[in-house]
């Protein structure tokens, strides 16, 4: 007997109870039924059956139960802290596995790296800086601040809470990098807008021969995606065809982002035609990539064959969809396709929606419907982001009377926002009304409001290359100007007209056009056409949306140089090719 009990005690998973634990698995009234067993039979005592119990319990989703079985515990252990912190950070119950913790220590039982890796995580998850800095301080104290585990975890603790220099201090002093802890500092840039210290991340770990894996193209990819660095993504496709990687539904998606969004959509398409399986964010990535790129009718079409063949659209879909048809002016199958999110689907419409369909009526010139719609909608919904479509709309068909009425509202609502005063501005430029765009001015200047600062990014021979409007840090300044002024009297010559009115109106007739000129889209063009041969696409990523004279100028270059230029800006793709761009004039 005392045999046949020791060997229950050190293999607890040969036990009848543990079998009947296991049958139950992560569902409630099961787990309850079993936990009343356990009382009754006496078993309640075993410490690897109530470890047992508590995981199962969160991994059920119950994290109520869960807590009223752990503090129903008395003098619970190491392994059991370890357990019920590692599953609630698992299972998504962040703040449970940092209460857990703080009890933990509040109990003075000595922690472990798997404490650590797991109470961090669930401070990364929830971006918890202010709580996670402490923890660091424990793991110093401690001793584990050289467990690999641990420092890829701070790593992505950091980089997810926003303090990048923090993940990059963790990073330089581990002397052993794992490939989580290379993975993690490639996505910790990607994820707060460093693509090109991700990129040169990923330079550098190719020259070391660090083995790659797929959540290292998957972040990479997303930087290419970001940078506009096609080259580079198409380096990394190569390289996980001629490896022979499982192209899985996240990496799949991970290549149609990065070619939809760096200006190649018809080879975004052939990686989802060739992916084995789909889900709802494959699909929507697709009809996204096609809207972004003015292909409103192929983004209806995938959409259609989504809804027969693929999985239920989710409400993200919806709005690539609506978003596809606000660009192409397709306003009849908007329409339907709003309507059948509620009809098929039974999903409410969110406020990204709403904006889609004001944006898809304002554009296509239904102005008063569009307002009305905003009218309609309850005080709540009415976000500012729906009053910024509106007075968008009213800029491109010049409508100044309802643009200052929308734009009462878009101040109102967001005063210290200074790209809607920028925006007001140009409309009342449009409408040929300047001293109300000095009026403008001077309200931005008496609010110490700024314009946000526009930059162009050219990727050449797999290095980019940044500009700004006016910008001269450039080596080779002269020769960029000189090659666009070049250009800019071949322009005109071709019948280019500037359009001095859309800057802001302190400026001198002279100065205006010199601003123009010299925007950062043009000088990114410039310099990408002197240093790529004859017949190569020039591709262009802007931060802002591309304002209506760079449009009209890029056209003709595309002519006179007889190059396809690519410009992918705030808000979507514009492909210039023999005086025409593929967004027809409707953006």
């Amino acid at each position: 007997m005392e045999t046949k009990h020791l060997q229950t005690t050190l293999s607890p998973s040969h036990s009848p109870a543990y079998q009947v634990l296991l049958h139950a698995g992560p569902r409630l009234k099961p787990l309850q039924q079993v936990h009343a067993h356990l009382i009754v039979s006496g078993s309640y005592r075993s410490r690897a059956l109530l470890t047992k119990l508590l995981t199962l319990a969160c991994t059920a989703g119950s994290i109520l139960y869960t807590r009223q079985l752990f503090f129903s515990i008395t003098n619970p252990d190491s392994f059991l802290f370890n357990a019920i912190i590692k599953a609630s950070s698992k299972f998504g119950f962040s703040c449970d596995a940092i209460l857990f913790y703080r009890r933990m220590v509040a109990d003075s039982i000595p922690q472990s790296n798997y404490t650590f890796t797991a109470v961090i995580k669930a401070c990364a998850d929830i971006s918890a800086l202010r709580i996670g800095r402490p923890i660091h301080s424990h793991v110093l104290v401690c001793g584990y601040d050289s467990d690999s585990f641990v420092q890829a975890a701070l790593i992505a603790f950091y980089a997810k809470s926003g303090d990048v220099g923090e993940a990059k201090k963790v990073f330089d002093r581990m002397p052993e990098r794992t490939i989580i802890a290379w993975n993690s500092m490639i996505s910790g840039y990607d994820q707060n807008g460093f693509s090109k210290e991700a990129v040169g991340l990923f330079y550098r770990m190719r020259e070391l021969g660090v083995e790659f894996d797929s959540a290292t193209f998957v972040s990479v990819l997303s930087a290419c995606s970001q940078s506009g660095a096609l080259d580079l993504g198409c380096w990394v496709h190569d390289y996980i065809v001629n490896n022979s990687f499982d192209v899985n539904v996240v990496l799949g998606t991970s290549l149609i982002n990065m070619y939809t969004r760096c200006g190649n959509v018809s080879k975004a398409r052939e990686v989802f035609d060739e992916m084995n399986e789909r889900n709802v964010v494959a699909w929507t990535a697709m009809i996204s990539g096609y809207g972004m790129h003015g292909y409103g009718r192929e983004a209806i079409e995938l959409f259609r064959l989504m809804r027969i063949h693929g999985p239920p659209p989710n409400g993200i879909t919806f709005v690539a969809v609506l978003s596809a048809c606000a660009h192409a002016g397709l306003v009849h199958e908007g329409r339907k396709a709003f309507a059948s999110m509620r009809q098929d689907y039974g999903l409410v419409p969110r406020v990204e929606h709403h904006v889609c369909m004001v944006d898809m009526l304002g554009r296509a010139g239904f102005l008063n419907e569009a307002f009305q719609y905003i009218k309609d909608l309850k005080q709540g919904e009415q976000a500012p982001a729906l009053w910024t479509a509106m007075l968008g709309a009213c800029k491109m068909h010049k409508n100044l009377d309802l643009g200052v009425q929308v734009a009462e509202h878009l101040l109102a609502a967001e005063p210290e926002n200074p790209s809607h005063y920028v925006l007001l501005s140009n409309v009342y430029a449009l409408a040929g009304r300047m001293e109300r765009v000095e009026m403008v001015r001077n309200m931005m200047i008496r609010k110490g409001l700024k314009k946000q600062v526009g930059y162009s990014i050219i990727e050449v021979g797999q290095k980019s290359y940044l500009f700004s409007m006016g910008d001269r840090s450039h080596p080779e300044t002269t020769e960029i100007y000189k090659y666009l002024d070049e250009l800019m009297l071949r322009s005109k010559e071709a019948g280019y007209v500037p359009a001095p009115e859309l800057v802001m109106h302190e400026l001198e007739e002279e100065e205006r056009e010199y601003a123009l000129r010299y925007h950062s889209e043009k000088l990114a063009i410039a310099f990408g056409l002197m240093k790529t041969s004859h017949g190569m696409t020039i591709r262009i990523v802007k931060n802002l949306r591309m304002c209506e004279d760079c449009h009209s100028a890029i056209k003709f270059i595309s002519n006179i140089a007889n190059r396809e230029i690519i410009v992918r800006d705030k808000l979507r793709f514009h492909h210039f090719k023999n005086g025409l761009c593929s967004c027809q004039d409707y953006w």
